[in-house]
């Protein structure tokens, strides 16, 4: 199954976002994708990697998560980790479709046939506009009617009522951002405690506890300001609270965990099996959420998950990024012993993702389960796969 063509495609609905299809002689076609400056990855891909996979005979995901190792930047995460992941994606995928299993078989089997999901409350039109975590890149739009964003803030207790009724009993806010804007992440003031805690109050009143509430700091803080938060929201008991810190800051994590009233979640931007392990070892998380794509690929996040294992700590697939991610997510999640809950963002899903591919999981009561047809069974849309309304760009053998 020789690799004859690397192609990229970037549509034009979600800036941030970058598919990589892989093409074989015997005419399958892989599916990866990267999220976070998509121009610059894409730039990587046919310059770095390309030459190294065109033309490889019957390619290999652990093979080529080798060979694709950066040495400049090695130890840290950027295009060139999210570009491999991208590749390390399609690779799999083309596996499943040559050996006509999907992805949760290649892993070793499902565990469970199905997992919870729990929404995150962004809008459609989310961290579309730059790689920065900042409330410049949220894209509320007023009047759209996925606008969880917009809804978590000023309409908790109905969003809230809205997804239980769906089934959905998980959601993920994060309402202290722009105090941490506006300080630095150094300090909160009670009135703006209060403003965030005001949130959480209104969806337990509206629903209670049958509600799994994350509430998500997106590493904005140090760690006196965020023992602060942790504080304020325990009493509303988070199913965890997520990126108190950077999650690089493994000692201080150590520290916060002694002290913290709320499990404590982390991992969506620490890169493979050296990047969490100071933060198992030191007692300092309860759940990783790890981010497949962001982390270097399957290859590397099924050793996350094992690693993460052996310390009895669970795993929670991060998405937030890309409807192929997502789909590999679910598979992963379903074939880990120490799987947990799936992120969703129903505002992509009913969206973007949608209007891009076929073969998204389905989603049902609150649970998803894999797809049954080979490799992870997410495929562009035509249109997409044409090039229409996207930019294109083909390295061949």
């Amino acid at each position: 199954m020789k690799i004859t063509a690397l192609e990229t495609i970037r549509p034009h609905v979600q800036p941030n976002l970058l598919f990589v299809r892989l093409h074989t002689e015997s005419g399958h076609t892989g599916l990866g994708e990267a999220f976070f400056g998509a121009r610059t990855v894409e730039t990587y891909v046919h310059e770095s990697v390309a030459p190294v996979l065109l033309g490889a005979a019957d390619p290999t995901p652990e093979r080529f998560a080798r060979l694709l190792t950066s040495y400049v930047g090695f130890q840290g995460a950027g295009a060139e980790t999210r570009g491999n992941g991208a590749v390390d994606l399609a690779l799999w995928d083309l596996l499943g479709q040559r050996a006509g299993l999907p992805l949760v078989d290649l892993l070793g089997g499902a565990v469970r046939d199905e997992v919870d999901v729990y929404n995150t409350c962004a809008g459609p039109g989310y961290v579309s506009t730059s790689i920065r975590q900042e409330s410049d890149n949220w894209g509320i739009a007023a009047g759209d009617r996925y606008e969880d964003l917009r809804a978590f803030l000023d309409e908790p207790a109905r969003l809230a009522r809205e997804l239980f009724d769906e089934g959905v009993t998980g959601m993920k806010v994060w309402p202290f951002d722009t105090a941490a804007e506006r300080t630095g992440g150094n300090d909160i003031s009670p009135a703006e405690l209060d403003r965030g805690v005001a949130v959480l109050a209104a969806v337990r009143e509206e629903v209670g506890l049958d509600m799994k509430l994350m509430v998500e700091l997106h590493g904005l803080w140090n760690r006196p300001a965020a023992e602060k938060i942790i504080a304020a929201v325990a009493p509303y008991s988070p199913y965890w609270v997520e990126d108190p810190l950077r999650p690089d800051a493994a000692s201080a994590y150590g520290a916060l965990a002694r002290v913290a009233g709320a499990p404590i979640a982390t991992g969506e931007t620490c890169v493979g099996r050296r990047g969490f392990k100071p933060l198992l070892d030191a007692g300092a998380v309860d759940v990783l959420t790890v981010d497949i794509q962001w982390t270097g690929g399957i290859t590397e996040a099924r050793k996350i998950a094992s690693m993460a294992d052996a310390y009895g700590v669970p795993v929670a697939p991060h998405d937030c990024t890309g409807p192929a991610t997502l789909a590999a997510c679910v598979h992963f999640v379903c074939a880990q012993p120490n799987g947990l809950i799936q992120e969703t963002v129903r505002a992509f899903l009913r969206t973007w993702y949608d209007a891009l591919v076929t073969g998204l999981p389905v989603i049902d009561g609150g649970r998803v389960r894999p797809s049954r047809e080979p490799g992870h069974g997410v495929r562009l849309r035509e249109s997409l796969a044409a090039g229409e309304g996207a930019e294109r760009r083909v390295s061949r053998l």
